[in-house]
């Protein structure tokens, strides 16, 4: 008998191991995960199907069939509770209360995500912000503005932790005491690129890492086109804000159309390759042209929509972190010291902090990577 994938049900630790032991199944994908537990009704119905009931469930055959029916490595299971316990992940269900509501509607949704960190109530709107990972100072740094106007406005931000344009979002929205959402291509304890394991760690301070692959997951390349589904589908809308022709980004936009969700695009400059994408998006006339963030809001039902209560005043936008500079060290403490709010170049910095520009540009990377400085065009700094 077949029941909805989403519908009402319990999630007992026993439904949790049998998910958990689905997922490593050979040839169980994410995608074949979801379809059996909708039409078995649980993860353990699945584990305990005959092999002809699985043989006969569409898209398995005899290989899978008797991969699922012959997996009985209690171990591996109870490896990855045990490392899920050490990172302190969780594995949230398709129906559990938490799950986003948005994402429960998309044609494809997760059967469930590996949690790390806290994710905001169900109802909570959340916008994306995606683009180049090779992207322009331009771009960059409206990202990061664009990220802190929106979570200040009660939006939660989520993007996919790349470089560039993603970084930038999840900085901005960090920046600004905001949530926001990290959807990984490998598993919620693989921290792809390593370089932005501190980033990571900050922002689970502010929000959560969310994978739908299982712990120990490596970031395979097939992995991140399937991601942007999340991505998109969790949010009431994305923005591009640079994309090259082709890319990662332009395949999420993509797929938040079919989802149903509002597109928006930041223009660029006619002749700037890292821009053609989001160009092309505004000239077929699949994204809202965007210039402020209240170009995005006039698309956008108020962030309290979905709330249990319409009535509802909307939230307030979280204060701004206080800065804690007790992490820093001294040469960086001097650095930071000798910024301003203003962009200052890189030579009067020098002769503030008595560095040479090589060790300060080292230096003043780690404060940006901290949410701490911004780099402008030029080679200049200013305090965030």
């Amino acid at each position: 008998m077949t029941r909805e994938l989403f519908a009402d049900a319990p999630g007992p630790l026993e439904e949790r191991d049998a998910m958990i032991a689905l997922s490593m199944v050979p040839g169980v994908g994410p995608g074949r995960l979801r379809a059996l537990v909708a039409l078995f009704g649980s993860a353990q119905a699945v584990r305990a199907a005959s092999p002809r009931a699985l043989r006969d469930a569409p898209g398995i055959g005899p290989q899978t069939a008797q991969a699922i029916r012959a997996f009985d490595d209690a171990d591996a299971v109870a490896a990855q509770v045990a490392q899920a316990e050490r990172v302190g992940a969780s594995l949230l269900l398709g129906w559990d209360e938490q799950f986003p509501r948005l994402l429960r509607e998309i044609y494809d949704p997760p059967a469930a995500l590996w949690v790390r960190g806290a994710l905001p109530p169900a109802e909570a709107p959340m916008m994306a912000i995606v683009g180049s990972r090779k992207c322009t100072d331009y771009g960059r740094h409206l990202a990061h503005d664009l990220a802190q106007e929106l979570v200040q406005r009660g939006y939660t931000i989520v993007s996919g932790l790349a470089y560039g344009i993603d970084a930038a979002a999840h900085q901005g929205a960090v920046a600004a005491g905001g949530r926001t959402i990290g959807v990984l291509g490998s598993g919620v304890d693989v921290i792809y690129p390593a370089r932005h394991a501190d980033l990571a760690r900050r922002m689970l301070n502010h929000g959560a890492l969310v994978s739908e692959y299982p712990l120990g997951a490596a970031p395979d390349a097939p992995n991140f086109p399937r991601r942007n589904r999340i991505i998109s589908g969790m949010s009431a809308g994305v923005l591009v804000v640079e994309s090259a022709e082709t890319g990662g980004s332009l395949i999420t936009a993509r797929l938040a159309l079919e989802q149903n969700r509002e597109v928006f695009a930041i223009p660029s400059p006619v002749h700037s390759a890292s821009g053609t994408g989001t160009n092309r998006l505004i000239q077929q006339g699949h994204a809202k042209l965007v210039m402020t963030v209240e170009d995005i809001l006039d698309e956008l039902p108020p962030p309290t929509r979905g709330a249990s209560k319409g009535t509802e005043e909307p939230a307030a936008p979280e204060a701004p972190a206080p800065r804690d500079l007790s992490a820093l060290n001294d040469v960086e403490r001097r650095l930071y010291e000798a910024l301003e709010p203003s962009p200052l170049h890189i030579d009067v910095i020098c002769e503030r902090s008595d560095l040479d520009a090589s060790d300060a540009l080292v230096y003043l990377l780690n404060l940006e990577f901290s949410g701490l400085v911004r780099q402008m065009a030029g080679k200049q700094f200013m305090r965030t």
